[in-house]
């Protein structure tokens, strides 16, 4: 009798779990409006495994609604809005002065689409230093927190409170007793294992301290989907950091799992700082319940000209109306007439980028591709093997890094014009995270992140077509799984 009656339990339990996975996948299909891939590969995971499946979308799966999550009203008092009219009309009517003859006008149809969708101003007295390795990055970033007078507005993806994390949160702390503002902005799952009371003392010193998308209970969070992926710092309004590393041993070279660790970032100095700041400023009144930053005149001073390079700071996220960081990247592809040198850790582009590439390659431009050599997450790696395996028929030269783990997210086109960010090429990147990229129109930046490329070629093996057509069986069914699933990876 109890056996039956336990059978009859699990019976109604599965019943009921395939009828809500019926009526998930109509909502997928007909009220969701997703692109077509997505939906296949979510139905592919709510039918072969029902119940996993459900919960894994109640988890993965669901979407934010299309409404602007960041709307800070200040950035009219420094006059963002009316200086991206300005700059779209000047553009327009053809009398808009850039600072340098070459570069930024061949590219102007590129500015002039990011002010148009991303209300993306372009500054052009900017000084740009580039970091390719954790230990010179952060020696540079302790540095200028120690000579901050006013304020620090600090945020990262993953902060993590082992050496280096301490090393910075110890240096927060001393600026906080000499009177510095000091305001850190975290994400929740990105640093798993971090708490707010673990900044108390930061805190009781005057520091604040908010989480993006908090969890709601231990270990469950609604928005796992969802996450502020940008890495910013701000000091004093005047310096500004963005790029690739997070804050964690790891991004020193100090985890063997990885070994050196080969990101990208940059500091800059310059009115770019200014869009960077108004970036933190949104990120931080959106997880912060008071929403009590405005216009200050602290963080936006004015600037005497420090150099000559042209920014544009351009956001994208599930706020946005564009994928603006997918779209200058296509942009930049379709421009190129020389060569087109990525690297990125995960390569899972859409058919419109894979496209573009495609185009590119055909049309004779040489695009190289950089990609690591150790998976951080397996289905995601062997998707990005899938992908760039595609591009080896059209002509493009694949490279794996061997050196460590490569996480820089990079585009170099032609001399020209370059994007350094925290964007990867995936859907992840460009529909789900919030992300952060400068695109840089100077040939001098972009001459010397196009020879870093170069100088990392000298750390990679080549996948040619002879060894992707010789590939082992194993990894061609791991493949193939991970390409059916790279939708929603």
């Amino acid at each position: 009798m109890f056996i039956t009656d336990t059978a009859h339990i699990f019976s109604t339990i599965v019943s009921i779990s395939l009828f809500f996975n019926v009526i998930l996948a109509i909502a997928i299909i007909f009220l969701e409006r997703r692109e077509p891939t997505a939906t296949w590969a979510w139905l592919l995971v709510l039918f072969f495994i029902p119940i996993v499946g459900f919960i894994l979308y109640l988890l993965f799966g669901r979407q934010m609604t299309k409404r602007h999550l960041f709307r800070w009203e200040g950035r009219k008092k420094i006059g963002i809005d009316s200086l991206v009219d300005y700059q779209i009309e000047s553009i327009k009517e053809g009398s808009f002065e850039y600072k340098l003859e070459k570069t930024p006008t061949i590219y102007k149809e590129l500015i002039y689409m990011q002010l148009l969708s991303n209300h993306a101003v372009l500054t052009q007295d900017n000084q740009v230093q580039v970091f390719d390795d954790g230990q010179e990055k952060f020696d540079e970033l302790l540095h200028d927190i120690s000579l901050a007078k006013d304020h620090i507005h600090i945020q990262y993806y993953i902060f993590k409170l082992d050496r280096l994390g301490t090393r910075i949160l110890d240096a927060l702390i001393v600026k906080a007793k000499q009177g510095v503002k000091v305001r850190l902005l975290y994400d929740e799952m990105g640093s798993r294992g971090v708490h707010k009371r673990d900044f108390k003392e930061l805190i009781k010193l005057g520091g604040e301290v908010e989480i993006f998308f908090p969890n709601i209970l231990p270990l469950i969070n609604p928005r796992l989907n969802y996450r502020n992926h940008r890495k910013l710092v701000i000091i004093d309004g005047r310096i500004g950091y963005i790029g690739g590393f997070n804050v964690g041993d790891e991004y020193l070279g100090l985890k063997k799992k990885f070994g050196y660790w080969r990101d990208t970032h940059l500091r800059i100095e310059g009115s770019s700082v200014h869009p960077l700041q108004t970036r933190f400023l949104l990120d931080w009144n959106q997880a912060s319940d008071r929403q009590d930053l405005r216009y200050a005149d602290q963080f936006f001073p004015t600037f005497s000209r420090k150099g000559d390079t042209a920014i544009q700071i351009i956001s994208s996220g599930p706020d946005s109306q564009w994928e603006s960081i997918k779209n200058g990247y296509i942009k930049l592809i379709n421009m190129a007439k020389k060569y087109i040198y990525i690297q990125t850790p995960y390569f899972i582009p859409d058919d419109a980028f894979m496209n573009a590439v495609r185009i590119a390659c055909l049309s004779g431009i040489d695009v190289r591709i950089m990609i690591p050599n150790k998976p951080d997450h397996p289905f995601v790696y062997w998707a990005t093997y899938y992908h760039v395996g595609q591009l080896l028929d059209a002509g493009a030269k694949i490279y794996i890094y061997e050196n460590g783990f490569l996480h820089a997210k990079m585009l170099v086109i032609d001399d020209e014009a370059v994007s350094v960010g925290t964007a990867n090429i995936d859907s992840r990147s460009f529909k789900l995270n919030f992300e952060v990229n400068a695109f840089i129109y100077d040939e001098k930046v972009s001459q010397q992140l196009a020879e870093l490329f170069e100088r990392d070629m000298l750390y990679c093996s080549e996948l040619t077509k002879e060894k992707y057509s010789n590939r082992s069986a194993k990894i061609k069914i791991k493949e193939s799984i991970s390409r059916l699933l790279s939708p929603i990876l």
